[in-house]
């Protein structure tokens, strides 16, 4: 992790809050007590963290490819609400089939729709990050037409949802701890993506198209089914955690699931700079920062906003800083060395 980045922009964070009047040192420490401070505490941020760990891989997976992909959040939403279909559709069957159906079902509607983005950038050279982000709102528009609309449960009067998936179709907790078990499945899919792309071929290939594309290309490598593979497991990833968030929390499809763990996921894929395996540690201290505004609002009386404000500083400084290493780098790399000196001739001895 950059950690001079995340400490420039603590310390960025902390000159708001002394402007509003806070204690900052005690703005600190409230947040160490909201997000690690307790084993509830504890429990909360991995909570959190949970889907920020299948988010965070929308964006990371691309990224060895070189694309800058920030569609987590609709295929989050549509995620969601393929997964509840599918619940409906196989009601009254077995739990677990039940299950694999509402996973299966979520990644492959989040799949669908950051292939898509995908294959409009190889195919068609659509800028992929543009593309993704007008995506993300069809998607959230689609998931609240349906919601309000067709799919809507009569009994949901004050909030518009869809049916209840059950109780047998519920992702439970993981024993001992009152943290579910998506968790666990961000953790396998980080896994997972880590010994993807970096032991596999395919892996091998995705970086030599990262690197120069053309060349890639030139030498044999099937750009666009690489792209397009890659950027459909992102995308399922990413609706993975829409399917997570319907069996664990909330039970069914409602707007509370539109809550921006799609974006957040980007903060955490860049501040790990796109390491499957870094992804865990950052998600863990991002899902805490989020589970601390809710203290910091009680004790401190600052708003539950102020954490967004936060996120969007870190976001922020660690762009900056990557572009100033960057810049730092090639500047020493243009430095010239001095030639080496010519090592000193050794003695000759006279002819007698």
């Amino acid at each position: 992790m950059p950690l001079g980045g995340i400490a420039v922009s603590f310390a960025i964070f902390g000159g708001f809050v002394g402007l509003a009047g806070a204690n900052v040192l005690d703005v600190y420490y409230q947040m160490y007590r909201g997000a690690f401070g307790s084993w509830f505490s504890f429990q909360n941020t991995l909570v959190r963290a949970a889907p920020l760990t299948l988010t965070a891989l929308c964006t990371a997976l691309p990224a060895q490819l070189g694309l800058v992909i920030i569609g987590g959040e609709g295929a989050l939403v549509l995620g969601a609400l393929g997964a509840v279909v599918a619940a409906h559709a196989v009601d009254g069957g077995n739990p677990w089939v039940g299950l694999f159906a509402m996973a299966a079902a979520g990644c492959a509607v989040g799949g669908a729709l950051v292939a898509l983005e995908g294959a409009l950038r190889t195919l068609r050279g659509v800028n992929e990050t543009i593309s993704s982000l007008l995506l993300n709102y069809i998607a959230i528009g689609v998931f609240k037409h349906l919601v309000e609309g067709p799919m809507r449960d009569p009994a949901s009067l004050n909030k518009p949802s869809t049916r209840p998936i059950g109780e047998a179709y519920a992702l439970g907790t993981i024993p001992g701890m009152d943290v579910h078990w998506g968790l666990v499945y961000g953790v396998i899919a980080c896994v997972a993506a880590y010994v993807l792309m970096r032991r596999t071929a395919f892996g091998f290939a995705a970086k030599v198209i990262g690197g120069n594309a053309r060349a890639a290309q030139l030498s044999g490598l099937a750009v666009h089914r690489v792209v397009i593979v890659t950027c459909g497991l992102a995308g399922a990833a990413a609706g993975l955690a829409g399917m997570v968030e319907v069996a664990a929390v909330h039970g069914t499809a409602n707007a509370s699931i539109i809550v921006g763990y799609g974006y957040t996921g980007v903060l955490v894929a860049f501040l790990a700079r796109q390491h499957p395996l870094g992804i865990l540690p950052v998600a863990v201290l991002i899902g805490g920062i989020g589970a601390s505004g809710g203290l910091l609002q009680r004790t401190e009386h600052l708003p539950d906003a102020a954490v967004n404000v936060l996120q969007g500083i870190l976001f922020v400084v660690i762009l900056a800083s990557e572009t100033l290493r960057g810049r730092f780098g090639a500047q020493v790399a243009r430095v010239p060395r001095s030639p080496p000196r010519p090592a000193p001739a050794a003695p000759t001895q006279k002819a007698a």
